[in-house]
């Protein structure tokens, strides 16, 4: 068992539930926050590793409450070795639709998080360590109705970089993944027959990604196999970003 950590936000479900089983796995103590302190408690407690796991709830847009949680993780493990910014909310409006306060909660989530929780992480990794930031091909992308959802996610590819060229000093690395469309409740609930139509036609792998598939990811960036990656954006996301169009084309010649 190793004694190294690692805390995962939005960790109650989906890609943070994924990490933290694919973190346990490899014996690592694990943290997991989030605001949905219910859910995640039932997720802690089907994972039957009381010794290894801290359950913390915690809105990540809010600086006491983050202070707090990582406060707790210092309590009880006495060190960080890997921070992952997973949470995350959305609103799917057009521009002219989206409030005020819609814009700020998805930028106070996916932006302020990251930030508040790396400032908290950093004095903790006195070993050195790693941070992935979980963004989105709609950072790299434009697309409708994500005005607040792909500017904060664009915004926290380069706080990666910020961080990377900060905290380098200290042994700690900062990457971040660039997730496609990947089979999770918020994506099933929300993803209509044409959208996901859509999505097979514009990425070469034709299919949804798996949240293990990006917990793999994650892991990766955070291993001792990673040691000279700092500072960069990885999409997992089976070609989409690196597609333009011609691709029902292709698949057209080709019988598909």
């Amino acid at each position: 068992m190793s004694d190294r950590t690692v805390l995962i936000t939005g960790a109650a479900r989906g890609i943070g539930l994924a990490t933290a089983k694919r973190f346990l796995a490899e014996g690592w103590r694990t943290g997991l926050l989030d605001i949905d302190g219910k859910t995640q408690n039932a997720a802690v407690e089907a994972l039957d590793r009381p010794d290894d796991v801290l359950a913390l709830t915690c809105d990540v847009a809010i600086e006491d409450q983050v202070a707090s949680a990582f406060e707790a993780v210092r309590d009880r493990f006495g060190r960080l070795d890997a921070l992952i910014n997973n949470a995350g909310v959305a609103i799917f409006k057009p521009i002219l639709e989206t409030t005020l306060a819609e814009w700020s909660r998805v930028l106070d989530v996916n932006l302020t998080g990251p930030f508040l929780c790396s400032r908290q992480a950093v004095p903790l990794m006195t070993n050195g360590g790693a941070i992935v930031n979980i963004a989105s091909i709609s950072g790299q992308r434009a697309s409708t109705l994500r005005v607040a959802y792909g500017t904060s996610k664009a915004a926290l590819m380069h706080l990666t970089k910020q961080q990377a060229a900060e905290f380098a000093h200290r042994g700690i690395r900062a990457n971040c993944i660039a997730p496609g469309p990947v089979d999770t409740a918020m994506a099933k609930a929300v993803h209509s027959p044409e959208i996901r139509a859509d999505y097979h036609d514009a990425i070469p792998l034709a299919r949804y990604g798996l949240e293990e598939e990006v917990a793999e990811a994650v892991w990766f960036l955070c291993s001792d196999k990673a040691s000279y990656i700092t500072g960069q954006t990885l999409a997992v996301d089976g070609g989409f970003e690196a597609t333009g169009i011609g691709l029902v084309s292709l698949r057209r010649s080709l019988g598909e």
